[in-house]
């Protein structure tokens, strides 16, 4: 709660955090391959995946899928899929996987969508890539700006997409800070960096997948989405939004703002009234200070400094 209420930097994943993590194929620009078999080969590789890209490349390829066909299959995270299909072994992901791969991703004059880049290759030759777009959740914006007003210095964005849709993404939201093209270990490194600098801590970490596990349980405080999050985030954050909306991250900050302050003022006001009963009392003689006084002092102050409290039940809605 403290840490909360002290925040001075909120860092979010984008995909499923800032926006809604449904995804859609929107272009397809084969290589060396018809548009309907790069099409095939994705949903193939990524059958077995519940990544929302995966779900939505079986979703557009809406066939059934022959699983006879598939060998081995490896999961790279923060890169994508890498699978034997009919004994030849393709590699689905971003362009890092294509330089696993050994994989020369080829320029797409006529690609102008913007979106999550799926690129494909076969034995290290270039297929092709699928464009899959996704969009913000409607409370994004408002998230970034309702923390910037409680006071938090800096709000940014730790994504795995390319830069140019991690940038297009943040300058949308007005965050102070994009990085993109991270792997979880890219992240954790980063989120280290950021918690060495006092004037940058405590530090808000919000994601949803797997992959930001680590991430959610460095941070000062981890945030994790209830409804699509990933269990390993479930388990790893501090505070879950079950109704995974990014804008309840402010919530959460004000709220522990206002319980802070009201435990304070518990404090104060007890430490006081007892202080002001206790010291004429001491000064003056046992018999200076009325019984009631006393048990107002005790007592009383108690009940007073609970309905107090009970003033953090009241949700302050924007």
């Amino acid at each position: 709660m403290e840490k909360l209420a002290k925040a001075k930097t909120c860092v979010f994943d984008k995909t499923g955090t800032l926006t809604r993590g449904v995804f859609k194929v929107t272009a397809i620009h084969p290589d060396q391959v018809s548009e309907d078999q790069l099409l095939e080969l994705a949903a193939t590789c990524e059958n077995y995946s519940d990544h929302p890209i995966s779900q939505s490349l079986k979703a557009a390829f809406d066939r059934e899928i022959d699983k006879g066909r598939i060998g081995r299959v490896e999961e790279i995270a923060g890169e994508g899929v890498r699978a034997e299909i009919d004994g030849e072994e393709i590699f689905v992901g971003n362009t890092r996987l294509m330089a696993r791969a050994g994989a020369s991703v080829h320029p797409c004059p006529h690609c102008h969508h913007t979106g999550t880049v799926v690129h494909l290759s076969r034995g290290g030759e270039y297929l092709g890539h699928i464009v899959i777009s996704d969009e913000l959740k409607p409370d994004a914006a408002r998230a970034v700006a309702s923390l910037k007003k409680l006071g938090l210095s800096e709000v940014c964005i730790f994504s795995g997409d390319e830069k140019e849709i991690a940038r297009e993404v943040g300058e949308t939201l007005a965050v102070d800070r994009v990085e993109a093209e991270m792997d979880p270990a890219d992240k954790f490194r980063l989120m280290d960096e950021l918690k060495a600098r006092p004037e940058k801590t405590p530090v808000i970490f919000v994601g949803d997948g797997i992959n930001d596990a680590p991430v959610l349980a460095k941070a000062d405080v981890g945030v994790a989405m209830g409804g699509i999050g990933a269990d390993a985030a479930i388990e790893a954050a501090d505070v879950v939004l079950m109704d995974d909306k990014p804008s309840k991250v402010a919530a959460a900050v004000r709220h522990a703002k206002k319980t802070l302050a009201i435990v304070w003022q518990n404090i104060v006001f007890a430490i006081a009234v007892k202080l002001a009963v206790l010291i004429p009392n001491v000064l003056l003689g046992e018999e200076s200070v009325p019984l009631w006084l006393a048990v107002f002092a005790d007592v009383g102050v108690c009940l007073l400094a609970v309905l107090n409290a009970a003033r953090a039940l009241r949700v302050k809605r924007e």
